[in-house]
């Protein structure tokens, strides 16, 4: 699909109609034949007209995404070439609703029907082309597809996605991007007292990886730390999971997808900060060589940690990339991390929305308002001490997991603060995608499978960080 803007109104094969606040302005009487009443997502095509009419409750600009995906996919299900419509101050919402709701994912289809899709041209039309315009439209474009890269290395199947391939990704991203590019392997996670992170992947044949990238730039505003959860496919370890639950468990990159697909973007912007994206890239499975309940690993700070289930290992592998993102970067002004960590936050907030942890309030509502703004959705989940008294452990320093099964995700946020250097607590905030990450579903302009969750929060609450 092309998107082009335009200035003087052209003939196309058919013209899509956003209809706002159910005012149905022109071609009452067939519509109303239809029972059209255009509420949200709801679409109709007149073939006679060559006009499709689409829904839109709110002049939102997420609402807005969701009616313009909803006409790109109904121009898809034609033989129709191309397609107009008119903006209204709501070019990004535009883009980004035909780029996020035009992608599809089928890679592993013996018989693709892409070529439909491939073929269609959209004309947006605005009033003037200005320089800010063209910008906006670019930004939604960078961001777009960012996102839909995202979507694409979470829904590859592992076999095919284990931590080698993720480094190559990481590699490939760092050239077409002019990003500094380092990838570490697991002898030096064990030379460099990385034993979490090394325990959880050491009986996969993929070994782990380590990987940071880094967008530079002269004297920068900020120094931006992005840390991501890359388990390229999670089978709990010897705390095997169900197999109804393991199945999905390639979703377990996505917080470390997220952070790439961020890095992807951000010199696109050309913002005036310092970003580092570090991802572990780590397969937990079974065998002789496995971690095993009742294991004491030590991590890169040197807390003992007790291991009483090997299926929380996210976390393990989290607390040594944030210790070599601390010791490793000096004077940071802002840690993120990317995890899909809990099953426990989507009991919590459902399956569409992401939860914002961290030591100050005042920066995970920062977070959370970025992720509104941007259309994602997310919630703060408070820390408290006596959720904090049930991740201590009898013989070591820290339990992976709590000893209550209440309050699970703000348990696992708990536990990650506690590799956070006193300096950074105030600096730091967790963001659990376990929810949104992944669905079985279509959703908005999310199709099933991966949605890219984190990327457009994470551009939004770095291109506002200056302002605070």
């Amino acid at each position: 699909m092309k998107i082009n803007l335009i200035t003087k109104s052209i003939q196309t094969d058919v013209e899509i109609i956003i209809v706002l606040n159910k005012k149905i302005k022109s071609d009452k009487k067939i519509l109303k034949e239809l029972n059209f009443k255009a509420t949200d997502e709801e679409c109709v095509l007149l073939p006679e007209l060559r006009k499709i009419y689409v829904g839109c409750e709110e002049n939102h600009h997420d609402s807005i995404r969701i009616a313009i995906s909803c006409a790109i996919r109904k121009l898809n299900s034609t033989t129709y070439k191309s397609a107009s419509i008119i903006s209204n101050d709501n070019l990004k919402a535009l883009v980004e609703g035909l780029e996020l709701g035009n992608y599809t994912f089928d890679n592993y289809k013996s018989k693709k029907d892409t070529e439909k899709k491939k073929e269609k041209e959209i004309y947006i039309q605005v009033s003037k082309i200005t320089k800010k315009l063209q910008g906006e439209f670019e930004e939604a474009s960078h961001i777009s597809e960012s996102v839909n890269m995202v979507r694409t290395m979470v829904n590859t199947a592992p076999d095919d996605f284990y931590p080698e391939i993720m480094a190559m990704e990481a590699t490939m991203i760092a050239q077409e991007n002019k990003l500094e590019c380092k990838i570490y392997d697991e002898d030096y996670l064990s030379k460099n007292g990385m034993n979490a992170m090394n325990a959880v992947g050491r009986a996969s044949r993929h070994k782990s990886k380590l990987i940071h990238l880094t967008h530079k730039v002269k004297n920068p505003k900020k120094k931006i730390v992005l840390v991501g959860k890359g388990l390229t496919y999670d089978s709990g370890g010897l705390s095997l999971k169900p197999s109804d639950f393991m199945t999905t468990m390639k979703s377990d990159k996505s917080g470390g997808c997220a952070v790439l697909g961020i890095m992807s973007v951000i010199s696109k912007l050309d913002l005036p900060f310092e970003v580092h994206g570090i991802v572990g890239a780590v397969e937990n499975m079974i065998g002789g060589d496995a971690f095993k309940p009742d294991d004491v690993l030590t991590a890169k700070d040197g807390t003992t940690i007790e291991v009483r289930n090997t299926d929380a290992e996210g976390r393990l592998v989290l607390a040594d990339c944030l210790c070599y993102a601390q010791d490793e970067i000096k004077d940071i002004d802002c840690i993120l991390d990317f995890a899909t960590l809990t099953g426990a936050c989507v009991v919590g907030v459902g399956h569409y929305t992401s939860g914002i942890m961290g030591n100050n309030m005042l920066l995970t509502h920062k977070v959370a308002k970025a992720a509104m703004i941007s259309g994602e959705l997310a919630t703060t989940l408070p820390f408290n001490r006596y959720l904090k008294k049930t991740i201590k452990s009898k013989i070591a320093d820290i339990c992976n997991i709590a000893s209550t099964r209440y309050g699970g995700a703000i348990t696992a946020g708990m536990f990650l603060e506690h590799f956070i250097k006193e300096e950074n607590k105030q600096k730091w905030a967790h963001i659990d995608i376990a929810g949104p990450a992944f669905i079985e579903e279509e959703w908005g302009y999310n199709p099933y499978g991966a949605s890219g969750a984190g990327v457009r929060l994470a551009i939004e609450f770095i291109k506002k960080i200056n302002n605070d």
